[in-house]
């Protein structure tokens, strides 16, 4: 990846996108089915409302949020131990370490740290097995998609705390996680990188934007703001 110089500022940040940027797939329904195959197998019987789900999504009777709600429910279930599910989320995110990124992205992450960027992941993906996952790739901070704890730490609940991490909503989580760590605009050099046109406010905001192995409408609207496009999937 071409990379420009940087002006000397107080601050380097590096924003990611998760899936499909990061990972090879998505990972939303993979964790749902990992937990199912080991957890409650029963469960995969069900893979039928789900997909009624879906059709539901599609023709927009409801919307993201509830969609990945349902699914959880679904395959989770409506309430669950965190205890229980967290060895699950472990195992899932060796799972995706192992097998499901992109090695040209582990690259970019390892030139962004070695240069002194803040590498924050950015995801619409649940925090519940995000974490692990973060952790194995050494990011410093993590904005994803939160689940309600109405029980406390021991109990999760299969329904969204908050707005799904999406889009402007994710958007408006990195501008808020940037005052929450005294980073002014002004003082930072950021680049952003995302495979989906849903990340545009992310990509618009940042001095750098890549489109890492872009989706069709991403890959239209890159040339025309003048954002670098990268395909994580070929070989140097």
């Amino acid at each position: 990846m071409e990379v420009p110089a940087v002006p000397p500022v107080a601050h380097r940040v590096a924003m990611y996108d998760m899936d499909r940027t990061i990972t090879r797939a998505g990972t939303y329904s993979g964790f749902l089915m990992h937990v199912a195959r080991r957890r409650q197998p029963w469960r995969l019987m069900l893979l039928p409302l789900v997909g009624l789900a879906g059709i539901a999504y599609s023709l927009r009777l409801i919307d993201r949020a509830q969609f990945k709600a349902i699914n959880l429910r679904l395959l989770v279930g409506k309430r669950f131990s965190r205890a229980e599910i967290a060895p699950l989320a472990e195992s899932y995110a060796d799972k995706v370490v192992a097998r499901g990124l992109h090695p040209a992205a582990l690259e970019q992450i390892a030139a962004d740290r070695a240069a002194g960027y803040r590498l924050l992941l950015a995801t619409a993906s649940f925090h519940l097995y995000v974490d692990a996952i973060a952790r194995r790739l050494g990011m410093d901070d993590v904005l994803a998609t939160r689940l309600d704890e109405a029980d406390g730490e021991d109990h999760i609940h299969a329904r969204l705390s908050g707005d799904n991490c999406y889009g402007e909503a994710k958007f408006a989580r990195i501008t808020g996680w940037l005052a929450d760590n005294a980073i002014t605009r002004e003082d930072a050099h950021i680049r952003a990188y995302s495979d989906h046109v849903s990340d545009q406010p992310m990509l618009r905001f940042a001095d750098e934007a890549v489109a890492t192995t872009p989706s069709r409408k991403l890959r239209r609207l890159a040339p025309k703001m003048g954002w670098q496009v990268v395909d994580w999937r070929r070989p140097k």
